[in-house]
């Protein structure tokens, strides 16, 4: 395997694309390309968990495939720890929407760039996000093909098509969100508050921001195949966003499929103890989307192998 952190900005240290590459073998592909998975980590856009990105990029890398870890930019700039949210956030626009976005364009660029010598197969790469990271992934796949992205970078639209999402207890309906958390606790409302600060540049962002920000309301024929997964028990992003984006993506007859987990709190990652900090986050159920998206990621990313090995039709000749 090939790791690397590359910087996407030269003056910034916490937006970076880390590659996880399968090494190339005679034994293996030979030279032939393989599909990627490009992965967001989620951190309600004030941080990117790790518990999101390493293990959930080593996971995919066992099914065959290539995989990418994008730090988008985050209000906390990579710092970590949890901000003082019973205080009014600052304003910070290197991190408002649309930048997070962008950089996953950015971050298809520079596997476009290098893609000859990571041997990446540029038709099939997918994009995978948690949480905000989700979300992100999610705004992605809906507005890839928009000026907002290839307009900003001046670039062909196709260089900037996934060719999947996946997404797992996302958040794609800001509108539903703002009355779902006027229900809420306080502590709730306090730190979704702060979030939208983050990310939006106002704690009551307008209804029209809200909107926009909203993928489940901007699903086009232009969406990619979606793989949505969620717990039905998640308190912080309730399952009901799981259940828009598939009835969006039914309305417009993008493929998909959905697998929502009785129990499992918000944040479970790969919810085994590889992705685990405490014993809270195993949910064997739960844990079982990985090798669900991996089935239906492989219909669409099997990898270029031939029917037998040279060594099987050699001794097949000798018969």
């Amino acid at each position: 395997m090939k790791s690397e952190v590359l910087k996407l900005y030269e003056n910034r240290d916490d937006v970076t694309l880390t590659t996880y590459l399968a090494a190339d073998s005679p034994e293996l592909l030979e030279g032939k390309r393989r599909p990627a998975v490009l992965i967001c980590p989620g951190g309600a856009y004030l941080n990117c968990s790790d518990r999101e990105g390493e293990p959930v990029a080593l996971k995919f890398m066992s099914m065959g495939y290539h995989a990418f870890v994008l730090r988008y930019s985050t209000y906390l700039e990579g710092k970590g720890g949890f901000p003082d949210i019973s205080k009014p956030a600052p304003v910070k626009e290197h991190c408002q929407h649309p930048t997070p976005m962008r950089e996953i364009g950015k971050a298809m660029l520079m596997i476009r760039e290098h893609a000859g010598e990571w041997l990446v197969d540029t038709d099939r790469i997918a994009v995978c996000g948690f949480s905000a990271g989700g979300h992100n992934a999610a705004m992605y796949a809906a507005y890839w093909h928009t000026d907002v992205i290839s307009g900003y970078f001046h670039e062909d639209t196709e260089k900037f098509r996934p060719a999947a999402a996946i997404l797992g207890y996302s958040l794609t309906d800001y509108v539903f969100m703002k009355e779902n958390t006027e229900k809420s606790n306080p502590m709730d409302a306090a730190f979704f508050a702060f979030s939208n600060t983050a990310f939006l540049g106002s704690a009551v962002p307008s209804d029209e921001l809200l909107d926009e920000v909203s993928p489940a309301r901007h699903v086009t024929g232009y969406m990619p195949p979606v793989f949505l997964w969620a717990t039905a028990a998640d308190n912080l992003v309730p399952v009901q966003h799981t259940i828009r984006m598939a009835h969006a993506l039914a309305d417009q007859g993008i493929p998909f499929e959905v697998h929502i987990f009785e129990e499992g709190p918000h944040g479970l990652s790969l919810a085994d103890q590889s992705a685990a900090q405490a014993k809270s986050q195993i949910y064997p159920d739960a844990a079982k989307w990985a090798d669900l998206a991996g089935c239906w990621l492989e219909k669409r990313f099997a990898l270029p192998l031939p029917e037998k090995t040279s060594f099987e039709e050699l001794l097949e000749r000798g018969k």
